[in-house]
């Protein structure tokens, strides 16, 4: 028997489905990742955009014409929000919950979505991973965003136990030698209702491997998680701090709580921890509350803080939400807003990475070839080697850039 298992959105819901793989594989079904002819389908859909929904109900369209006579299992955001556009036949829609007895499902039909738990569900490992891994420590979300529909399809914030975490850590580590770490506002890990990230840092800095955050909110930035950090020695200098706007006027609209002053005091608080730090960061551009003043103000904040990348979005407007009351700004205004702010996210990509050039950075290799070996640095900036030395995966290598090479840079093993 074969599983098919396809995943849309965060890398929160590719942990998931990962865990949901390790359950199948451990019952003799051979697993693939791709779309391919398979006795069972699961599918992870996504709901942070109309776009993302969209895509999911496209997605199990393909699944079924390549075997209509297959069993489909569909969770996730999009399946929470919306369960009744997925419901066929020999299909079970679970949504957000449930996802580690979803094989106990197998034989029946129709949805199955329970109410969203307020404790963290405890998920199997993933199978083990090459190179990087992921580790989920946290769902949900308490910050209500007036955009975003997350914490109506995901539940509040919960958080898992630490031991478990160490525990998960360890293993992968054995097979991986980054491991990624991701929850849906992963700033909001929390023991016994206390914030501890700062805590998690500690425990985890005894494993081997390099660990990085997946995504992080202003509010966790402070002295002490960053000296922890730097104490804690097998954390990267890669921080993807979440923005999503540069004008006041729009966070306020947004229901972020925290300025642009605030945000850029917390980007130099990091640079004075770690003078080459890659900053990375997410935009909304075309907000309905967006004037073209605040624009301006936006893609000046970006200008200060000098971010490594920016994922710009224009705004989507998701039903259930405060700002689905707002009136929309028309769509070439948006578009005009996203190519501006996506030119100035190319001056600035260029402008770091030419920094780099003259430094010597820890090389981890992921993929090769004919002519390279291809990694990431601890800061998270793609590298290219000449095949001219042997390279091994799960070793770590300093490697002294040389120049620029396509979407990257290109280094030499030192």
């Amino acid at each position: 028997m074969k599983v098919c298992l396809l995943t849309l959105g965060c890398k929160v819901s590719q942990y998931e489905t990962e865990s949901i793989a390790k359950q199948f594989s451990e019952l003799g079904y051979e697993t693939t990742f791709e779309l391919d002819y398979a006795d069972v389908y699961v599918i992870n859909t996504c709901a942070v955009t109309n776009e993302a929904q969209k895509k999911s109900r496209q997605m199990v369209s393909k699944a079924r014409k390549q075997n209509p006579n297959a069993k489909f299992l569909i969770c996730g955001c999009a399946s929470e929000n919306v369960s009744e556009q997925f419901l066929a036949e020999n299909t079970v829609v679970i949504g957000t919950q449930n996802k580690s007895q979803i094989i106990n499902l197998l034989n029946q039909s129709g949805c199955f979505k329970k109410e969203i738990e307020k404790s963290y569900e405890k998920l199997s490992a993933p199978m083990p991973a090459h190179t990087r891994a992921h580790i989920k420590i946290q769902d949900g979300c308490n910050n209500f965003c007036s955009y975003c529909l997350i914490p109506y399809v995901r539940g509040r914030s919960r958080s898992r136990a630490l031991e478990s975490i160490v525990e998960e850590a360890q293993n992968l580590s054995k097979t991986a030698k980054e491991i990624v770490i991701v929850g849906i506002n992963v700033s909001d890990y929390r023991i016994n209702g206390t914030l501890a990230l700062t805590q998690l840092v500690l425990a985890l800095k005894n494993i081997p491997a390099r660990f990085r955050f997946g995504s992080l909110e202003v509010n966790v930035i402070t002295e002490e998680f960053l000296n922890a950090i730097k104490v804690a020695g097998n954390f990267t200098p890669h921080f993807h701090l979440s923005m999503q706007s540069g004008s006041n006027t729009v966070l306020k609209d947004m229901n972020r709580k925290y300025t642009k002053e605030q945000y850029l005091e917390k980007v130099n608080l990091i640079r004075s921890y770690f003078v080459n730090a890659c900053i990375t960061t997410d935009v909304i551009v075309g907000f309905p509350t967006e004037t073209e003043q605040l624009f301006e103000e936006t893609y000046e904040t970006c200008k200060k803080a000098q971010f490594y990348n920016m994922h710009i979005f224009t705004y989507s407007k998701r039903d259930g939400t405060v700002a689905s009351k707002f009136k929309m700004l028309d769509g070439k205004t948006q578009k005009e807003r996203q190519q501006k702010l996506s030119q100035l996210n190319i001056e600035l990509n260029k402008k770091y990475l030419s920094n780099q050039i003259g430094l010597i950075l820890q090389f981890l290799l992921e993929e090769e070839t004919e002519n390279f070996y291809i990694g990431r640095t601890e800061n998270y900036l793609k590298v290219y080697l000449a095949k001219n030395k042997k390279v091994q995966h799960n070793k770590f290598y300093k490697v002294k850039i040389a120049g620029l090479l396509n979407d990257g840079l290109i280094g030499e093993i030192e």
